[in-house]
């Protein structure tokens, strides 16, 4: 576009003086016909300069930084930049229990003993001394010695957990029957403990091995019940003696006990024991050790929903993503959580799996998972329970990579083990505990919650929808000034040979569209209205038709405007025309409309930018960017003082309260155009189609080859480093613009523009100015000539010993020509035209 304006401009030149007016090419003319060439090249590359949206990466830039910044407040540390952009789309969110949708404080609040079902706390006075040291020393000795129960941070509060919140849980339990843990710590030390099985997601237990005093061994067990009663042959009665515990025995505890407790959403937990009198066992085989075991008790732990979850998660199912829980509890305890969280609903056909159910119905024989049979076990499954972190892998890979549905879901996933590593690298966006995570699940997420919540990762989607929007918004605003300016300097330099818009104003409304706007629309807060709508999607355009409608809308009754009052504007304010005026003219009432009425109406379009899905109400929220606010207001500032004060380098002259006042009402019009706009439905208008679209998959898979072997920290070194450069050049590219527009309008002789327009160089043959007004006052006749001086051969304006400019100041040739004669050709500065 750049190279065709300049090409029809030095044509049109080339014609009109040549081939038209037959005129002949005089030595003489060559530099003003070079200094018309070096014009029309100006207003080529500021044609280019506006129709590059070079500010985009720059919006993107500012939108992502800023939603970082504030999403620390939100609890959400965001190490992968994308990882922000990309939650904004995100469909399913693979959730954690323990922490993340409960509070994470674990109190015992049942339990059976000896054959007893006790709903409360009991006292320690109801069981024998036998079994009451049994549960002590079982609690005490094993759990991990860092466990502990500390006092409350301020007096009246809870006592903390420190450690492991299951064991914390039991260790409160043995505080609450008025026992000591670590006076049995004290008598048993870590380092004298005979042998340790710890816990993990295989054996779902823990065992500690101690010598007793009196020879032999003593090996205490907990775990998930249903787990360990499996193991345990004998059981306590009410005094403390062991009785056969058959699978008759088992089932019915599990009916009677197990299963009312997990109803209720608490996690049962078994603790059992085994003496070894005899010989020393092998004890690296732990099949044999784990088995006929004695069950001392079991317990049920409550782990409150937090109060602010089910609230969330009714936004998530609002805004099309849907939440599934994956945990290692009990899954009639996973499923009561569920239901008190909203993730199940009464009446719903939706599927809750133990992790064995879950392997069974998606794997063949031979035990490898079949894409088919997951596409029809994910669509429904809202519960995994009794996972370990592989079946998570399996879960959130499978979701990824299934083909059911029109677009490919966008996963998120939370964990807090090593073992969840694989996991969250494989999802979209992996969510680490900032808590209770691990440093190794911290180094495979994108994002660490701060406070283990999971209402922070639907803050996390609001702001990903909000960058999402918020480029949107900026390129809406930017690609309407883009369409609107290029025409106008387009259409007006073919038309008159110049641009209505001059190279340092096309510059300052780059500057307004590029770093202001950025500013102003890539930093507006989320809103609730952000969750109120389905993901985007992938492959979505980023121009949707809604944001085209308005884009042509505003570039239309723009484009009337400013085409208005470039070709009727002097009749409509009774002005003198700014059109075909000669070389180095200076500034004109005219065109000085003409631009502070288009910078104004992309002010007030700005406004209207800041809502791209068809809003009446554009101001809704606008107090609360306080940044928008500055950037609209900051500009109106500059833009006053530039019309009032910025003279020849605006190429600005001041205007009258009234013309102010006519600009203020026609870019105020912009506003109620917009609502205009808003009014017609976008389904009405077939030929608008959408612009820019997510790369397809093949692309995607051909792009993907090698791209796991560089490592992220390069990628996003090289992304920054892209970002610089384009800045750079850029910034470049204005700086070489506005050296050219200096260099051309200063003379040789003159140290600036100021002392140009101060210090004029005066002809010799006059010894005392004449001003304009003096010569229409002596002679009528000679007001046209004053004013525009004489034609000479090269059918310029020529120069006269009796010509001044409005300023009364006497025409001064250019320094490079010798003195003129008259008759030759006017190359001076701004004096040349009256």
């Amino acid at each position: 576009m750049s190279a065709l304006t300049v090409v029809i401009l030095i044509l049109y030149f080339v014609v009109d003086n040549f081939v038209v007016q037959r005129r002949a090419w005089l030595p003489e003319c060559t530099p003003v016909y070079i200094q018309y060439f070096v014009k029309f090249f100006i207003i080529g590359i500021t044609v280019l300069v506006v129709a590059v949206p070079e500010g985009l990466p720059l919006a993107v830039t500012i939108s992502l930084a800023y939603s970082v910044k504030k999403m620390m407040k939100d609890n959400n540390l965001v190490r992968h930049l994308d990882a922000c952009e990309t939650m904004g789309n995100a469909t399913a969110i693979c959730s954690d229990k323990t922490g993340t949708l409960t509070m994470n404080r674990m109190t015992v609040v049942q339990a059976y003993v000896g054959n007893t079902h006790y709903r409360q706390i009991p006292s320690p006075d109801v069981f024998p001394p036998k079994v009451l040291d049994l549960i002590v020393n079982g609690i005490s000795i094993n759990s991990a010695y860092t466990s502990k129960i500390l006092p409350p941070e301020k007096e009246g509060g809870l006592p903390r957990q420190v450690g492991n919140k299951t064991e914390c849980a039991l260790l409160g339990f043995v505080t609450d029957l008025k026992q000591d843990y670590q006076a049995v710590r004290n008598e048993i030390p870590e380092e004298t403990l005979f042998k340790v099985y710890t816990f993990n997601s295989v054996r779902k237990s823990m065992s500690t091995v101690i010598r007793k005093p009196e020879g032999g061994f003593r090996m205490f067990s907990k775990g998930a019940s249903e787990i360990m009663l499996r193991k345990c042959n004998r059981i306590l009665d009410k005094e403390g003696e062991t009785i056969p515990f058959k699978s008759e025995d088992r089932d019915d505890m599990v009916r009677n006990v197990i299963e009312p407790m997990a109803s209720e959403g608490l996690r049962t937990i078994c603790i059992a024991y085994r003496d070894f009198d005899d010989t020393e066992p092998m004890w690296d085989n732990e099949n044999e050790i784990l088995t006929e075991l004695t069950c001392i008790m079991v317990v049920g732990i409550e782990d409150p929903v937090r109060p602010e979850v089910p609230d969330a998660i009714r936004k998530c199912k609002r805004a099309g993503i849907t939440v599934r829980m994956v945990t290692g509890d009990n899954v009639n305890t996973a499923r009561a959580i569920a239901t008190k969280c909203g993730i199940l609903t009464p009446g719903d056909n939706l599927l809750c799996l133990e992790g064995k159910e879950f392997n069974r119905l998606i794997r063949n024989e031979k035990g490898a998972v079949e894409q088919e049979k997951l596409d029809k076990v994910w669509p429904k499954l809202r519960v995994l329970a009794r996972s370990s972190p592989t079946d998570k892998h399996t879960l959130v890979k499978g979701i990824i990579d299934s083909t059911v549905g029109e677009q490919r879901q966008v996963v998120a996933v939370t964990g807090d083990g090593t073992n969840d590593g694989p996991a969250l690298k494989k999802a979209d966006v992996g969510f680490a505990m900032g808590i209770a995570g691990t440093d190794v699940a911290k180094e495979a997420s994108d994002i660490i919650l701060t406070d283990d919540n999971f209402t922070s990762i639907v803050k996390a989607v609001m702001w990903g929808r909000n960058v999402y929007d918020s480029i949107s918004k900026f390129l809406q605003f930017q690609l309407t000034v883009n369409v609107v300016a290029v025409i106008v300097a387009f259409t007006g330099a073919c038309i008159t040979q110049d641009s209505p818009l001059k190279a340092v104003q096309m510059l300052w409304v780059n500057l307004i569209m590029d770093t202001f706007a950025s500013l102003a629309l890539a930093t507006e807060p989320p809103t609730d209205s952000l969750l109120r709508r389905h993901p985007y999607g992938r492959n979505k355009p980023l121009i949707s038709r809604t944001m085209m409608k308005n884009i042509l809308g505003h570039a239309v009754y723009q484009l009337t405007v400013v085409f208005v009052l470039v070709f009727a504007g002097e009749q409509l304010f009774d002005i003198d025309s700014g059109r075909k005026a000669p070389l180095h003219a200076p500034p004109s009432q005219h065109y000085t409309i003409v631009f502070n009425t288009f910078v104004l109406m992309q002010l007030f379009n700005e406004i209207n930018c800041r809502k791209i899905h068809g809003e009446k109400n554009v101001f809704a929220g606008i107090y609360h960017n306080a940044i928008f606010c500055s950037v609209v207001l900051g500009t109106f500032f500059c833009q006053i003082v530039i019309v009032e004060f910025g003279g020849k380098p605006f190429s600005c002259t001041s205007l009258t309260l009234e013309q102010w006042l006519w600009c203020l009402f026609i870019g105020i019009g912009e506003l109620l155009w917009g609502q205009v706009i808003s009014a017609i439905p976008t389904e009405s208008l077939k030929f608008l189609k959408e612009v820019g679209h997510g790369a397809d998959e093949e692309e995607i898979t051909k792009d993907a080859e090698g791209m796991e072997e560089i490592d992220l920290a390069e990628m996003e070194l090289r992304r920054g480093q892209i970002l610089w450069f384009r800045g750079l050049h850029r910034i470049q590219t204005q700086i070489k613009v506005v050296r050219v527009l200096h260099n051309f309008h200063k003379p040789r002789n003159e140290l600036s523009i100021h002392q140009f327009m101060t210090q004029p160089e005066y002809n010799a043959d006059n010894e005392s100015p004449q001003t304009f007004q003096d010569d229409q006052e002596g002679d009528p006749e000679s007001a046209p000539k004053a004013l525009f001086g004489e034609v000479g051969p090269c059918g310029i304006v020529v120069c006269n010993p009796d010509t001044y400019c409005l300023t009364g100041l006497p025409c001064s040739p250019a320094p490079w020509l010798s003195a003129p004669s008259i008759g030759s050709p006017c190359t001076g500065g701004v004096e040349q035209y009256g």
